[in-house]
Parts: structure tokens; sequence; C-alpha cells
């Protein structure tokens, strides 16, 4: 048994975690109890557990929050992940200014268990959750092919259980009873009072900004998700609850440079892109020269964008239309930009 825990069933944790209704805060808002029973039904005699820490998505900064003031829940809920799917091993994977900030810290809670600490490879892609499986092997930074996932062949070909930091703390509020329905928020950008929340999950956004006296008196728009591939939208479309990772970026709409916004994003997923795939490594590079251009073709831009939704190998490429098409659809029209 791992130190400084009480043993509890498997199937007590699975029926904890189905009646919590918790879902997973790296983004994709999958079932917790699914992704876990996954990992126990797969029939090996090696198994491991990955906390993701890697956060390198521009405006997300809740794992920081988790790392400085819930680090003890968050190895409590990795241990119990562990000995939940009979993991003989666990990684937390933590980028480069984590791994400096808190390693020190974690190995002090850590002790004598099998848990080890990696220090993440540069690059955006390289926290992508197979990305993170060759890193951790040390093989090239990129995307693997899914089927099969990792629940059944992840880290060295073994069964492989990967979640977010904040996805272990809140597991180990479930063990113990503590867990109450709700998350963490990260809000930035030109918030009054920038900084992490925790607050229901089931309210909306409008009430998260007037929780956390985030809400501006000035004219603003949000980027909810993450500063890079999250959706934006205008002061009227607050009316509906957050998911996945859980951060708002609040712009103030008088004093942002909206076209130097744009490019920021444009920019952003062509440095990113691993290369691997060419809707990616094609689609953005195109962008980026066409919205360079005085004029936009916007009959281009949208089979671009059209294409990377659909075909790209994994979520970088998928995911460049949503702050594009939103900010147009909710912020700017084409023609006046």
């Amino acid at each position: 048994m791992l130190s400084f825990l009480v043993p509890m069933p498997a199937q007590d944790i699975i029926e904890k975690l189905k009646d919590s209704g918790l879902t997973g805060r790296g983004g994709a808002g999958f079932q917790i109890w699914k992704k876990w029973q996954a990992v126990i039904d797969a029939e090996s005699s090696q198994k491991y557990v990955i906390a993701n820490g890697a956060e390198g998505e521009p405006g997300v900064f809740k794992d920081d929050y988790v790392l400085d003031k819930k680090a003890k829940e968050l190895i409590t809920g990795i241990k119990i992940a562990m000995e939940t799917i009979n993991a003989s091993e666990a990684y937390i994977y933590l980028n480069q200014e984590f791994f400096k900030k808190y390693q020190k810290p974690l190995l002090k809670l850590i002790g004598k268990d099998k848990i080890h600490l990696f220090e993440k490879p540069e690059g955006y892609i390289a926290g992508e959750e197979t990305t993170l499986l060759n890193a951790i092997e040390g093989k090239r930074l990129i995307p693997r092919l899914r089927p099969p996932y990792p629940t059944t062949c992840g880290l060295y070909g073994s069964p492989t259980l990967i979640n977010n930091l904040e996805t272990f703390y809140q597991v180990a509020l479930i063990a113990e009873d503590k867990y109450f329905g709700e998350r963490l928020y990260s809000i930035g950008g030109d918030a009054p009072k920038p900084g992490v929340f925790e607050l229901s999950e089931k309210i909306i956004i409008k009430e998260i900004l007037e929780k956390s006296k985030n809400l501006p008196a000035f004219d603003f728009f949000v980027q909810i998700g993450g500063g890079a591939s999250g959706e934006v939208l205008n002061s009227t479309q607050l009316e509906k609850p957050l998911s996945g990772t859980g951060s708002i970026i609040i712009y103030n709409l008088k004093k942002t440079d909206l076209k130097k916004l744009l490019n920021y994003w444009i920019e952003f997923f062509a440095k990113e892109s691993c290369g691997q795939c060419v809707p990616c490594r094609e689609g953005t590079y195109r962008l980026r020269e066409l919205f360079q251009q005085n004029k936009q073709d916007w009959s281009k831009i949208g089979d671009l964008l059209f294409v990377l939704e659909q075909t790209s190998f994994c979520a970088l490429g998928g995911s460049v239309p949503t702050p594009i098409l939103s900010f147009y659809k909710n912020i700017k029209e084409a023609s006046d930009i």
C-alpha cells in the first residue's frame, strides 16, 4: 500500500466518481469514472498514472494554483488513482517553470512512493496527452494515432491513466466526501481582480465574473477555454456555464488592438504546429499568409478553416477555427478589419 493512504476498494472509488459527476478538467470534459474504469478493465501486469501539468494554453493558470495551494491533495489524488487501477508507478508531468518552482516541495510530499517528476520539453504540442507519452519515452514529440487510446495502450505500451492536475485534486476531495460540485476558474487579461477562483461548476459565466468581482464596468468581450484555442464571446453572451479548462480572459473592447489579437492567435498556431500532418502544417502557414494581405480572401480562409477542423491529426489544428470564427461572428465583422 502507498504511504499515508487508507485503502479503499476500487469499485467504491468508481462509484464515488460516478455519483460526483466529475468530468476531466483538462479540456475534454470526459466523465472521469469511465476513463478510470477503462484502465481497470484493461488486462496488463503493468499500469501507469500520469498527472498532466503541462498547462501550455495561454491564459490558463489553475495548475499553478493547485501546485502552490493544493499540492497535498494533488498527491493524495494520484495515490488514490494508483491504488484504484493497480498502477506500479506514476508521473507528474510539469512544464519547465513548474518543474523548477515546485520540484523540491513535491518530492518532499511524495516521499518514497514511486511517483516521478518529469520536466516537459518546450512546445505547446508536448502537453497533448499522447505526445507526453512520447516525451517520457524519449521519442519524437508528435501526437499518436488513436485508437488505441492511452487507457489500453499508453506509456511503454501499457494501460495508462492520464488526467489534469485539478482532476486529481478533485478526486482527493471526492474520496473524503468534501467535493461539492465546484471547480477552479482562472480569470485574467483585463480582469479587475485576476486570479484563480473555486466556484460551482453549474453557474453561468456572468455569475462567475460577478462572484469573483470581475464583471467589468467597461465595454468588454471574453475568450473562454484558453487564450489561443478558446471561443470568443461578447458581453451579451455570458448566460451559459463554462466547461473545459475553466479559463476566462477579459479584453477591454476599446483598448484592445483587435487586428493584433487576431494575428497573435494565427502566429501561435503556426509556431506551435508540430508539422506532422499536412492540414495543420500547411494550413496554419497559409492562414498566416492570407491574413497578412491587405484584404482577406474569405473564400480561401473558410476552406482552410474547414479542412483544419475536419482533418487535423490532433486538437491543435482542429481548434484553429474556434477563436477566428467566433471572433468575427461575435465581435468584429470581417469587412471591418
